[in-house]
């Protein structure tokens, strides 16, 4: 099966051994920084968005170090200013004018020659006084060659950035300063990191989090060629995963072309999830959508999305799907690609007992969320191919179903696992995707999610981690799109849906 569009994740040694490697001399890092600094600059502009946008006459804090991450930082408030011609640079050289190192020097004289009336040079005692306001601040500190213990002064400055009450948008470049293979006390606290041409295996752990706060991947061509004999266990997902969805599809084709995916929830207590999953895989491309819901809902469905083949279903006394929907699966699922079932469907013991008869008759992959993710369920799967999609509380449910110590026993899976940065692996490749943000934290999102990847696999049942790692990607950079038109907040979550389309054609920009 195919690696999905990605690119790894490597140590900070191994990022510093492959940099050495592909960047053979200085006239290549410069271009190499040059290209981090433009692309970290417009990924910022992006997610300045989600709070109204970069004000046109903002200050920037620009906390320079002595090496590369400097002059990365250097070159982001560069393009910044070149872009906002009302903004103003205030650069703080952590360790002095005279300790820079030759590029980050030559980032500096390129930001001095940008905008030479609207940079600053200021030690952090001014520069952080309690009166000064930054619309962003720009940690270019230490990067990935930082090495434990940082030193007392550079600490003390990170620690009074971060009590600082007037930076607005706090972007750290590559690694906040501080994280590392050894992490010091008080790193750095960011709201994005941008990892610039390599992503470090440093951002992606857990005690990282509240530092790193938001990953985005800048992706600078490092991996264009990619040898066998690089780690691999851990990968980050990339836009370009979706341009095959973008492109013309064949005009000899028709609905059964696209797949046939089968939906089975909804209850009583919970109508809405299962409107949200068919909505979402009708918006995945998939020809045909079929869908087994509680009978009262039923006509009312299909007066909404007639374009949906609506099953009314027998419901028990709580007001599930009862055992006796299994007929009507059993005759209406013979040309199915692929099944989801859960959104919605509660957990009435006699429901999750119709779940298992489905799970252990279905001859077509299947796709498992919310109360279908459970042990019982798991334990009639393995055998199957499945993509199961759970947040951390399900996941810890089904965990002891899924594994026996580190080895996952099912043969054909794709683990959904959702979260501020969600992960997909097959049980030897994790895949972690730097798109989605708070936005998507709303009952209803992870039902959409759901319902991407069903469409997506009906689509092309044979691989199960693509359409895990699509829909992922998919729905991410749906949500960054609705938080950047309309904010994290003021939203409602099937508006989600409208961004889907808007997402594709942006698929092949690196940088957001």
């Amino acid at each position: 099966m195919p690696v999905p569009s990605s690119a790894p994740v490597l140590s900070c040694a191994e990022a510093g051994a492959w940099e050495k490697k592909i960047l053979h001399d200085e006239a290549a890092e410069w271009t190499a920084m040059a290209a981090a600094g433009r692309g970290i600059a417009h990924a910022i502009l992006e997610d300045f968005r989600e709070i109204g946008g970069l004000p046109a006459v903002a200050r920037l804090l620009v906390l320079a170090g002595k090496g590369n991450n400097g002059g990365d930082a250097l070159l982001v408030a560069a393009t910044i200013l070149a872009e906002y011609p009302g903004a103003h640079a205030v650069v703080v050289p952590c360790f002095g004018l005279d300790r820079l190192r030759p590029l980050a020097r030559r980032a500096l004289d390129a930001l001095l020659s940008q905008a030479p009336g609207r940079t600053t040079i200021k030690p952090a005692t001014e520069a952080l006084g309690h009166d000064q306001r930054y619309a962003l601040g720009v940690d270019g500190i230490f990067g990935y060659q930082f090495r434990a213990p940082m030193d007392e002064a550079t600490g003390q400055l990170v620690e009074q950035v971060n009590r600082h009450p007037g930076i607005e948008f706090r972007a750290a470049i590559d690694l906040p300063s501080g994280v590392g293979a050894v992490s010091a006390p008080t790193p750095f606290r960011a709201d994005f990191t941008y990892a610039a041409g390599i992503v470090k295996t440093p951002v992606l752990q857990a005690g990282n989090a509240a530092a790193v706060g938001r990953l985005r991947y800048v992706d600078l061509g490092f991996f264009a060629t990619e040898p066998g004999d690089l780690p691999a266990t851990d990968r980050v997902l990339v836009p370009s995963i979706l341009a095959p969805l973008a492109e013309l599809r064949p005009s000899l084709s028709d609905k059964r072309t696209y797949g046939h995916l089968c939906v089975v929830g909804g209850s009583h207590s919970y109508p809405g999830a299962v409107m949200l999953a068919v909505r979402a895989a009708l918006r995945s491309g998939t020809g045909l959508v079929t869908a087994f819901v509680p009978e009262k809902f039923a006509p009312e469905y299909a007066a909404t999305h007639p374009e949906v083949m609506w099953v009314g279903c027998p419901v028990t006394a709580s007001g599930g799907l009862a055992p006796a929907t299994i007929g009507l699966i059993r005759t209406r699922t013979a040309k199915a690609s692929a099944m989801l079932i859960g959104p919605g469907l509660a957990a009435d013991p006699a429901t999750i007992a119709l779940v298992e008869q489905i799970v252990a008759e279905a001859t077509y992959p299947l796709v498992l969320d919310a109360d279908a993710l459970r042990p019982e369920v798991i334990a009639r799967v393995l055998g199957k191919p499945f993509i199961c999609t759970p947040h951390a509380g399900e996941y810890e449910r089904i965990k002891p179903a899924l594994y026996a110590g580190d080895r996952l026993l099912a043969a054909q899976a794709a683990l959904v696992l959702k979260g501020p940065l969600t992960r997909v692996t097959d049980g030897r490749i994790s895949y972690y995707s730097p798109f989605g943000g708070p936005v998507l934290a709303r009952g209803g999102s992870g039902d959409m999610l759901a319902g991407l990847c069903g469409g997506l696999l009906a689509q092309q049942p044979a691989d199960l981690l693509l359409a895990a790692c699509r829909g992922v990607v998919w729905h991410g950079r749906a949500a960054d799109l609705l938080a950047r038109t309309h904010g994290q907040v003021a939203v409602e979550t099937s508006e989600l849906l409208e961004q889907l389309g808007p997402a594709l054609k942006t698929t092949l920009c690196p940088t957001h």
